[in-house]
């Protein structure tokens, strides 16, 4: 398959301008064209199309209010999975390309799914937002507290629809069981503990080689500083470099975070720490593969715990969050949420509907596309995202410092800690910086 050659910097920067200058002022170039009608499709371009990106595909082809115009992956291999998947369930052929940028010139297309590692997740996001595009993104929806601030505002600022994939808002037993801790099932809940287990195999030590054939690595290094190709750093051990990651922390930490953050109804804490180290292998790993954070909102808290090689969860499940109420206890883990009293005795179960959890994300992704079309809330809309994204930037500044975060929501400002406060944001390669 022939690949497009990137746009030179110049003429991009050239073309981004023009289209800031007009949403700038009030009008955008074009409205999106299945805003006006029910009855018409919401047209995706699905950015990244390894295992998340493919997830994604299949569950916006499941919709019938929407089609994949475009997949874009800088992995030829996986560009081309993207494009044969989408063509096996709609007629009209989707456009192919390694730089989104391409995708973002095409009219047609009136939304991204973004599924790229993170340090592509806001400046991503960041460019669609200005090319009059809505915009899907991926947990954690940025790599940097600073970008946490800045997706945020190229949302409101280009007044766009942006849903972050924390999924679980989506799902009908988180839910129902969310909903029965508001209502006091259990009475007041003083505190909220969230957890992760996985069993991770080490990455080992990577050397220094040639870039493959099928990858296009300066557009995958996209923003970020450019680094030598490295063998161990392909399609997912970026997760555990802080150059592009934001360790289990913000893989999956997030999630649960969301979760505990919803139901005891709070924004952002006061106080976090986070302690652990790589303890379990010894390879090119930089963030913790064990580590326990807690975060406290004044009169409620919330604890994480992370456990990269360590499978045994807690409740019997690899993740979950578990709500500690005067009453009782409520625990949602794998597919299903059960009450507890104080005795440890079931007051009542809540289970999903089937096994295979990543079909209920057609649920979050569905809610998108009626957000567009129809004016439908969003159930997990950019700056609610946000929020959960940001206790985990604040966790990983404790872990990194090895200090306890003192933080001030009013301002979203790090108090009395420099040294976080300059790791708060990043340095970017030279033309690549976000700018809203």
């Amino acid at each position: 398959m022939l690949m497009n050659t990137p746009l030179p910097r110049r003429e991009f920067l050239k073309r981004t301008s023009i289209l800031t200058v007009g949403l700038a002022a009030g009008t955008a170039p074009w409205t999106p064209r299945a805003a006006g009608s029910p009855n018409e499709k919401v047209v995706v371009a699905v950015i990244g199309c390894n295992a998340r990106g493919m997830n994604i595909i299949e569950g916006f082809l499941a919709l019938p209010n929407a089609e994949i115009g475009g997949v874009c992956d800088v992995d030829r291999r996986a560009l081309e999975k993207g494009l044969a998947a989408a063509a096996k369930k709609q007629a009209r052929p989707p456009q192919g390309e390694t730089d989104l940028r391409r995708l973002l010139e095409n009219r047609d297309i009136d939304a991204i799914a973004i599924a790229t590692p993170d340090h592509w997740h806001a400046p991503a996001a960041i460019l669609g937002c200005a090319a009059g595009k809505h915009v899907y993104v991926e947990k954690p929806g940025s790599h940097n507290l600073h970008e946490s601030e800045l997706i945020v505002a190229a949302a409101r600022k280009h007044r766009r629809v942006v849903q972050m994939g924390n999924q679980r808002r989506s799902w009908p037993w988180v839910i129902e069981a969310i909903a029965a801790v508001h209502q006091g099932e259990i009475g007041r809940v003083s505190f909220a503990r969230g957890w992760y287990a996985n069993h991770r195999a080490p990455i080992g030590r990577g050397t220094i080689t040639p870039v493959p054939e099928w990858l296009d690595y300066s557009l995958w290094q996209g923003p970020a500083p450019e680094r030598p190709y490295r063998s161990n750093l392909l399609h997912y051990n970026w997760h555990w470099f802080w150059h592009w990651g934001t360790g289990e922390m913000g893989n999956n930490g997030v999630h649960a975070l969301d979760l505990a953050r919803w139901g005891l109804r709070v924004d952002l804490p006061t106080r976090v720490t986070c302690g652990g180290r790589r303890y379990f292998h010894e390879d090119d790993w930089e963030t913790p593969d064990s580590c326990f954070a807690t975060f406290d909102f004044g009169t409620v808290g919330i604890s994480w715990e992370g456990l990269s090689c360590a499978p045994r969860g807690l409740e019997g499940s690899g993740f979950g969050v578990t709500f500690y109420g005067e009453n009782g206890c409520w625990v949602i883990s794998g597919n299903n949420a059960i009450c507890y009293d104080l005795k440890n005795q079931v007051v009542r179960e809540i289970k999903g509907q089937r096994r295979d959890l990543f079909g209920f994300d057609t649920l979050h992704f569905h809610n998108f596309c009626n957000a567009i079309r129809q004016g439908e809330p969003l159930r997990s809309e950019i700056e609610e995202g946000q929020k959960s994204t940001r206790m985990c930037h604040l966790a990983n500044l404790a872990w990194r410092t090895g200090r306890t975060i003192n933080y001030l929501p009013s301002t979203g400002k790090i108090v009395g800690d420099r040294g976080a406060t300059r790791l708060a944001r990043r340095e970017y390669r030279r033309g690549w910086e976000p700018k809203v």
